[in-house]
């Protein structure tokens, strides 16, 4: 039963109309290619300005004639709550609305409507059936967090049964728990491997130090899909080289979706279908293929919530060979995340702060960024940009949470700031260890 799927289409979200429409798209010829996107960039731009009062007031004064002069939206021009940023007719009810992860530091409530966040799901599952991987019948190995209060836990559960898929946790990366995954791959007919980076790479280090090569563990195995965390060369290399099967980097942002995905060749083709992605240079001007540049990208399809020339905070370059139907992404910076290290000698992806920290993370968007440094192995600073200052009671949640998802006896600074200090790419890495 494709339960998947099922659930999908039982929470309103139009597949199969999404489906025959993506079909459609990707028979465009390559000639007309640059057509539909001039048409379609420019309705969601004229949908926007007459039906979304967010987005008109933020080009007030501006001339939309010309595509080039519509101003760049970053995450912080998000920073108010949802409904404020909504189109009229859309509302909590009628759409996908989710909350960005924060590995840049800046997190925010996001909507799409529904037939645009099911077109988003028809280009994954084009992308996986490249491997041969099908969302609906092949069973995922999954190393992702997990909320650990009962209601969304079980919640994500359930979302991991209809979506046939097993969980790992990323919050205890320790030999003990890579010798427990390590079993259940001897036992479970796995297809594929989906999850944080650097979770998989701690996982194929285990493996190396007991010197074994998981598809012979597990022979059902057809590829590993690293995601939300940059991949290195060497730890591809570790990858390959433990797993035997090919190793899939895939690019992509929860409130625009994917972004760019690895085809069995090795190039890192660019989403055109649904997305357009330019890279533009520090004035804001097109860069031509083959020069590194901020990315910005406008969802083509999304009427519930203005994506358009959205700033995502990385650095990168589209190949000289793209075209406007296969554009190719020749380098992606930044999305890094360190590894925590903890007294007990426990160890945990980076992101695991984003699991601590959205307890602050509200709609109306008091806290605006944060950062974590890890000082000391027992000492964290939590610096954050807030219109107000953390509550004790806040205070105390968060340190419940450090307990829950790393271990007791840690200490926490809090320091609330104007400002928050970036990287030349004008981009916030939210964990960093000093350890």
């Amino acid at each position: 039963m494709k339960l998947f799927s099922w659930s999908l289409r039982f929470n309103g979200f139009p597949m199969k109309r999404a489906k025959a429409d993506f079909e459609a798209i990707k028979s465009i010829p390559e000639e007309e290619f640059e057509d539909y996107i001039n048409i379609k960039k420019r309705a969601i731009l004229d949908f926007h300005l007459e039906h979304n009062s967010f987005y008109k007031n933020h080009l007030k004064e501006i001339s939309t004639e010309h595509w080039n002069a519509i101003p760049i939206l970053s995450k912080k021009d998000f920073q108010q709550p949802l409904k404020q940023r909504l189109s009229e007719g859309y509302h909590y009810r009628n759409q996908y609305v989710n909350k960005t992860s924060g590995s840049s530091g800046n997190p925010f409530i996001f909507a799409k409507d529904k037939y645009c966040h099911a077109l988003t799901w028809n280009e994954f599952m084009d992308c996986y059936s490249w491997y041969d991987i099908d969302l609906d019948d092949s069973y995922q190995a999954r190393f992702y967090g997990i909320p650990l209060q009962k209601v969304s836990y079980y919640k994500e559960r359930f979302k991991d049964w209809l979506s046939h898929r097993y969980r790992f946790s990323v919050f205890n990366l320790s030999a003990d728990a890579m010798k427990e995954n390590l079993n259940l791959f001897k036992y479970q007919k796995f297809e594929y491997i989906n999850g944080y980076t650097s979770a998989i790479v701690q996982f194929a280090k285990y493996l190396e130090q007991e010197n074994v090569i998981l598809s012979q563990v597990c022979p059902s195995l057809k590829c590993c899909i690293v995601t939300s965390e940059m991949l290195y060369e060497k730890d591809r290399l570790l990858l390959e080289k433990q797993f035997n099967i090919p190793i899939v980097n895939e690019y992509g942002a929860a409130e625009v979706g994917l972004i760019a995905f690895k085809n069995p060749d090795g190039t890192w083709k660019v989403n055109s279908e649904t997305i357009l992605v330019e890279i533009l240079d520090e004035n804001n001007k097109v860069l031509p293929y083959g020069e590194e540049g901020k990315i910005v990208i406008t969802s083509l399809y999304n009427k519930a919530h203005p994506i358009i020339r959205y700033e995502l905070g990385d650095i990168g370059v589209l190949d000289e060979k793209s075209t406007p139907k296969y554009p190719i992404l020749k380098t992606l910076l930044g999305r890094t995340s360190d590894l925590i290290t903890l007294p007990s000698g426990k160890k945990a992806a980076g992101l695991t702060f984003y699991y601590i920290t959205k307890t602050v993370i509200e709609d109306e968007a008091h806290v605006k960024e944060f950062v974590i440094t890890q000082l000391e192995q027992d000492l964290f600073k939590i610096t954050y940009v807030s219109s107000e200052t953390l509550t004790e009671l806040q205070k105390k949640d968060i340190y419940k949470a450090v307990e829950t998802y790393l271990e007791s006896g840690l200490r926490l600074e809090f320091e609330k700031v104007t400002e928050l200090k970036r990287s030349k790419s004008g981009k916030l890495k939210q964990f960093t260890s000093l350890v």
